[in-house]
């Protein structure tokens, strides 16, 4: 297991009733759309090093959603400041004090080195929202280059809980979202699995051995205004349970989680 851990769990989805059953679909605000938590440094420095030395795994870029990624990095840049960063014309200074240089040429690897969220592009096709790029150092359990090009649907194979019922209500809600008025969800479950965790769907998501830790995504749809491209982000927690407050610890017991890889 990796050892990049949260010291505390900003966000539990089993806690609030609007993220506690699937979708759990809830209103945000561009301002809080993106985090910053106490393993960021850590997190960023992982990101780093599997963009650097194996980008083939964890960047995609179909050539037609060149615009919509370009257009991603110019709404997030202007959002960095207000969580720490110092913006010059061509490089952004991070929250750990590391300075990354700015390339808007290569939009989601610039901005796989700037935000611990993970992001996909999502664009409209025949079946539904499609995968047409993505940042994802992160996976629980899938493989980008096997999801790429995808419809949700299909990027959920083999997901038991991502039912025919749960993929017509998700993509609904995909086309229901409005530029400037984003949708979080959460997704949770007991894991034993390293943050950088693709498995391809003939090997199962079923997990072996002990599950010591708590794995939870924050996730964001933010519709981008002019590609009208989705922006599915991912902001992943690993935490111990002994990392949980009194109110997450107790309401867990209620709501269970599942077993994941």
């Amino acid at each position: 297991m990796s050892d990049i851990r949260q010291k505390s769990l900003p966000f539990a989805p089993w806690v609030d009733p609007r993220t506690r059953r699937l979708p759990g679909i809830m209103p945000i605000s561009m301002e809080d759309w993106l985090q910053i938590d106490d393993a960021y440094a850590a997190q960023m420095a992982l990101r780093e090093r599997l963009i650097s030395e194996s980008p083939e795994r964890v960047l995609a870029l179909s050539e037609a959603a060149r615009p919509a990624a370009e257009e991603l990095y110019d709404l997030v840049l202007p959002l960095l400041p207000a969580l720490g960063f110092t913006i010059t014309a061509t490089e952004a200074t991070r929250p750990d004090g590391v300075s990354v240089a700015l390339d808007r040429e290569n939009p989601l690897a610039t901005l796989g080195r700037l935000v611990q969220e993970d992001l996909c592009l999502m664009e409209d096709g025949p079946d539904g929202h499609l995968l047409t790029g993505a940042v994802l150092c992160f996976p629980a359990g899938w493989t980008l280059t096997e999801k790429f090009g995808r419809a949700m649907f299909g990027i959920h194979k083999p997901v038991k809980v991502y039912t025919e019922d749960i993929g017509s209500r998700v993509q609904r809600l995909m086309d229901g979202v409005q530029p400037g008025r984003p949708l979080m969800r959460g997704t949770a479950h007991h894991s034993n699995a390293p943050l950088f965790n693709p498995r391809r769907e003939e090997q199962g998501r079923a997990p072996e051995g002990e599950l010591p830790f708590i794995r939870v995504e924050r996730q964001g749809l933010v519709r981008l205004p002019q590609t009208r491209a989705v922006a599915f982000s991912i902001h992943t927690y690993v935490v111990e349970p002994s990392a949980l407050s009194p109110e997450q610890a107790e309401l867990l017991a209620e709501f269970p989680i599942r077993d994941a890889a």
